[in-house]
């Protein structure tokens, strides 16, 4: 509710303002010069500089990483324009530093693993299981990136046995279905957390942006990136996205409370196959819920009874619930990973063509199981 705001009474405001400068005054030569060096190679504003240009640095983006940072336990966050912009900047800052080598384990969300493991970014990866991460490790090797709870399928990570297997090298989670509501990996060990914001952080559909939360030499190496691409997350999206923490809690907390009744009910409908939803028996053999994590969380996936006609057929069907990608928001959303999200992913390791997944969101439980029964029943 208060991070990043403390200082708003003194001020004599209730809410921050939006700072929409594209480029700021310079007192003279020799000052500006220094506040461009600064903020160009991944510094903060010099004190009493200026902040020269929106692509260095903004004070709406800067007030949503101080309350980020927090609620991650972090030192610093690092907001970028998406959460593809932020894992591509976590990249680049690795093979700067002379690293050319990821392992990653799977499932991701696909946009990442396409990113991964195309070479776009001249990096290699090594694709590992979860309990062969030690092994994949190479003297060049610069980050293990993983997710939990995964897209699409919920897998989960014992984040403690990541880190311990990663030694030395950096741990990147990508935190986005838990939210630092649910889960903050930091204290588990790792490095990097990143998250698209643009999902539960936004929570409303109408915004997009990514976040790292990294201590000071990671964010300085971040910065230094986002200054060179100029993936700066917007002012307005910094300001919506800071907004967006003060409900976080609330939102989280309700849709994962739904999510639970709707994945029991899912569980007993003859049309699903499988139910994967951390709440569930047998979903969380290591006991992650409740140890690293606080919640199951508001995101199910399911097997439909037909495969890959059916689960078309129910994504189709629905009414109340929207077809459409991304997760987070206040809305139920459902969508056929293996079509959308994970298309770019090779074929051997693509989700299921029968699976389809739910972001449980605000809606009356009793309406969305109605409308996931009426769309089973017409497959």
């Amino acid at each position: 509710m208060h991070a990043g705001r403390r200082d708003l009474a003194g001020l004599g405001v209730h809410v921050p303002s939006i700072d929409l400068s594209t480029t700021n005054p310079l007192a003279d030569v020799e000052s500006g010069g220094d506040s461009y060096e600064a903020l160009a190679t991944g510094g903060r504003p010099i004190p009493g500089g200026s902040h020269v240009y929106g692509r260095l640095w903004n004070p709406t983006v800067a007030r949503f990483e101080e309350a980020l940072a927090e609620l991650e336990g972090s030192a610093e966050a690092v907001a970028f324009a998406s959460g593809m912009a932020a894992l591509t900047a976590c990249v680049l800052a690795m093979s700067s530093s002379g690293k050319r080598h990821v392992v990653a384990v799977r499932p991701l969300y696909g946009g990442s693993d396409h990113l991964l493991d195309n070479g776009l970014l001249g990096v290699e990866v090594t694709w590992a299981a979860p309990k062969e991460i030690a092994h994949a490790l190479r003297p060049d090797t610069g980050l293990v990136v993983v997710e939990t709870p995964a897209n699409p399928t919920l897998d989960l990570l014992d984040l403690h046995d990541v880190c311990e297997q990663a030694g030395d090298v950096p741990v990147l989670v990508d935190n986005t279905f838990a939210t630092p509501v649910l889960q903050q990996p930091m204290r588990h060990g790792a490095a990097l957390v990143l998250h698209s914001a643009t999902k539960f952080i936004g929570g409303h559909g109408d915004v997009l942006g990514g976040v790292v939360a990294a201590g000071p030499e990671w964010a300085a190496s971040l910065r230094r990136v986002r200054a060179i691409t100029g993936g700066i997350l917007h002012p307005l999206g910094g300001y919506l996205l800071h907004r967006g923490l003060q409900t976080l809690p609330v939102r989280v907390h309700a849709q994962q409370a739904s999510a639970q009744r709707v994945a029991d009910w899912l569980v007993a409908h003859p049309l699903v196959d499988a139910v994967h939803y951390p709440g569930l028996p047998g979903c969380d053999p290591d006991g992650i819920v409740g140890r690293q994590m606080a919640g199951p969380g508001s995101v199910i996936a399911f097997d439909v009874v037909g495969g890959f006609p059916a689960a078309a057929a129910v994504a189709n069907a629905c009414e109340l619930i929207t077809h459409a990608v991304s997760l987070g928001g206040t809305e139920t959303l459902i969508e056929h990973p293996a079509s959308l999200t994970h298309r770019p992913v090779r074929a051997e390791a693509r989700p299921s063509p029968g699976l389809l997944r739910i972001s449980v969101g605000l809606e009356a439980v009793e309406d969305l199981c109605a409308d996931l029964d009426k769309a089973l029943k017409l497959d």
